[in-house]
């Protein structure tokens, strides 16, 4: 994928927590269009990245720019503005089981726009078509699979037809199977709709399908230690712990 523009850039961040530092002065490009993938080991800190560049958190110093944006400083309705930029789908998934698929979709719609009913119906059942779902429009989550409460709550979190989708461990819990499904689905929503993915995942298999480029971080250095394409990282990186990891080898756990 040829590079274009950034949409997001973080510029100098850190966080921490009760002045222990989690991460240390990261600085890294995300291009519009882009699948990129944010992995390292456990308790690296890679959720607690995603949580600061969707503004859940307030990073200790640094800028997140979202297209040209810094949702750190932002305040009031510019912050809104921002944040209507960008969809979220947590690991939990979070749909409300007393509704159906319809409903969950429609609510981001009916909070955020004045469309009438008719047009909040017809575009919460084009994103539920979209992501394979729109036989199951009516269904509750409690009466489909995992794999496909995952492609609902991607349907909710492009109902405002966000420039970027963050996805946390979006694999976590699905078979195999499932789970290549779902990396398909990524894959084509990015390529068809131009749309920016920025997913969370330690989930090797799904890495190599749907990543455009990655950055690996670790918790000993509290930083990035790669960044590039998964598969040239993992022949070729000059870092022996990040080739380990990428080679699944025993050694690579510290």
């Amino acid at each position: 994928m040829e590079r274009s523009t950034p949409i997001i850039r973080v510029k100098h961040f850190t966080a921490a927590y009760d002045g222990v530092v989690l991460l240390n002065d990261l600085s890294f490009d995300v291009y519009r269009g882009e699948v990129f993938v944010i992995l390292g080991g456990s308790g690296c800190g890679k959720s607690t990245m995603l949580k600061h560049m969707i503004g859940l958190y307030q990073p200790a110093a640094g800028a997140i720019l979202i297209d040209n944006e810094d949702i750190v400083t932002a305040q009031g309705p510019r912050r809104l503005a921002i944040l209507k930029k960008i969809g979220v789908m947590y690991q939990q998934g979070a749909l409300f089981g007393s509704m159906t698929l319809l409903e969950n979709v429609r609510l981001p719609l009916e909070e955020y726009t004045d469309l009438p009913n008719d047009a909040i119906d017809h575009i919460a059942l084009m994103k539920l078509q979209v992501v394979g779902l729109g036989a199951a429009a009516l269904k509750l989550p409690d009466e489909i699979s995992g794999g496909m409460r995952k492609r609902a709550v991607i349907a909710r979190a492009m109902a405002l037809d966000p420039q970027v989708l963050f996805l946390d461990e979006p694999s976590a819990g699905l078979d195999p199977i499932t789970s290549a499904e779902l990396d398909r689905l990524i894959v084509s929503l990015s390529r068809n709709l131009s749309i920016t993915f920025v997913v969370v995942t330690h989930e090797l298999p799904s890495i190599y399908t749907i990543a455009d480029r990655v950055i690996m971080l670790d918790k000993r250095v509290k930083a990035i230690v790669a960044e590039g394409k998964p598969q040239q990282l993992r022949d070729h990186s000059e870092n022996a712990w990040v080739r380990q990891f990428f080679n699944r080898e025993a050694t690579a756990v510290a």
